[in-house]
């Protein structure tokens, strides 16, 4: 088995068959991964999959490769996707930190005191980290077993596992929170204390606090799941019960299921309503979809009434004539143009213009006001008014 000489040689690979990994990731929960799938991810080239196998970056189990459990834990935790809750990692942590006092305590070079307190700070830092995630993946857990498990011995099995596993880390938050507050070690937290420490103290106090409380909630749903896990398989139980009597024609001799249904007066016991709807005559005459409907049932029906379309009457002759509608348009680009042409004002022109039809004074005024708001640019438009018939209006002539 090969090993990587550096940081670089280790990064330049998964970075170079980046596209491999990501999809033996992806697909990491399912049972095989084909290996000349595989080697279709890498251009055809066995010799990247061979390197991968060689530096243990992959594992090939016949015609199936899969990630090492070394760098799949990495990816889970560092994607913060793993399900696997292991409490046991805040224990080894609480040990080291108490390991690096003792160490710390009888060592007399301050270089390598210094050494141990870093170790304490980094143990402490992973404590809170470990923590969240683990109450994190417990809650994820529960729900997925709750929803996702169809066996309920296996369901209820799994929980009450889980709540096990929620009891240990919940003392181990305990232990971490007695281990901080100086109750164990308070020689260490009197010596060794500084900024850094302190800071690193108050965050991990605030993160146990906030899983504390999460637990809390993580176990009242635990404890409503399992209750609704007991409910669900007592109904499952006594229907298997009342099936196994049916079967047998038992069941009306040895339950008293006729006087439970008689006193039950749920909705679903009633009869079905029915609301008979008449179809107009009109529809029928004229609707050919609705004819063609009740041919449907009554051929479903099976009944011999076979159904007569009456014919429609002829059309009347008024209705085929052809009628024409003439409408006269008043084409204002030609009154512009004659009034352009002469030299009397815009108003006494337009009521003086020879539009095809007959014009009222009250359309003539609305010509008037087309002719200003299309064409202002073409008159001029002095601040001489006149009057006509109590209407008002500005004197425009052409320019």
């Amino acid at each position: 088995m090969k090993t990587f000489s550096s940081i670089q040689q280790l990064l330049a690979t998964l970075s170079r068959e980046q596209k491999l990994l990501s999809e033996l990731f992806e697909k990491r929960k399912f049972l095989s991964f084909n290996y000349d799938y595989a080697l279709e991810l890498v251009d055809f080239d066995a010799d990247k999959i061979t390197a991968l196998i060689d530096y243990s970056v992959v594992r090939q189990n016949a015609n199936n490769i899969e990630l090492d459990d070394v760098f799949l834990q990495f990816f889970e935790q560092v994607m913060e996707v793993n399900e696997d809750i292991n409490a046991s990692y805040i224990n080894e942590h609480i040990q080291n930190i108490k390991q690096s006092i003792i160490y710390y305590l009888q060592e007399n070079n301050e270089t390598r005191k210094y050494g141990y307190l870093r170790q304490v700070k980094h143990a402490l830092r992973k404590i809170g980290v470990i923590a969240l995630r683990n109450v994190m993946d417990l809650n994820r857990n529960i729900d997925n077993t709750f929803k996702n498990e169809p066996n309920y011995r296996i369901k209820q099995t799994k929980l009450e596992h889980l709540d096990e596993k929620r009891n240990v880390i919940y003392s181990l938050l305990n232990q971490t929170d007695h281990l901080v507050s100086g109750d164990e070690e308070q020689t260490f937290f009197k010596v060794a204390s500084d900024e850094e420490l302190n800071r690193i103290i108050i965050l991990l106090k605030l993160q146990l606090n906030e899983c504390r409380h999460n637990l809390i909630d993580i176990q009242k749903q635990i404890i409503e799941y399992l209750n609704r896990i007991k409910h669900q398989s007592g109904v499952i139980e006594k229907l298997r019960q009342i099936k196994y009597l049916k079967d047998q024609f038992e069941i009306r001799s040895k339950t008293n299921i006729r006087e439970v249904l008689e006193a039950n007066t749920a909705v679903i016991f009633e009869p079905n309503p029915t609301y008979p709807l008449n179809i107009s005559l009109d529809q029928l005459q004229t609707d050919i979809e609705t004819v063609d409907i009740i041919k449907k049932v009554a051929r479903r029906m099976r009944t011999t009434v076979k159904a007569i379309q009456s014919l429609a009457d002829n059309i009347s002759e008024e209705y085929l004539e052809t009628q024409v509608q003439e409408e006269i348009q008043i084409n204002l680009d030609e009154v512009k143009n004659g009034f352009l042409a002469g030299g009397n004002n815009l108003f006494d022109f337009i009521c003086n213009y020879d539009f095809g039809k007959e014009v009222s004074f009250d359309d003539c005024v609305t010509i008037y006001c087309q002719m200003i708001s299309q064409f202002d640019t073409l008159f001029k438009i002095t601040d001489t008014c006149n009057t006509k018939e109590d209407i008002e209006f500005a004197m425009v002539y052409p320019k």
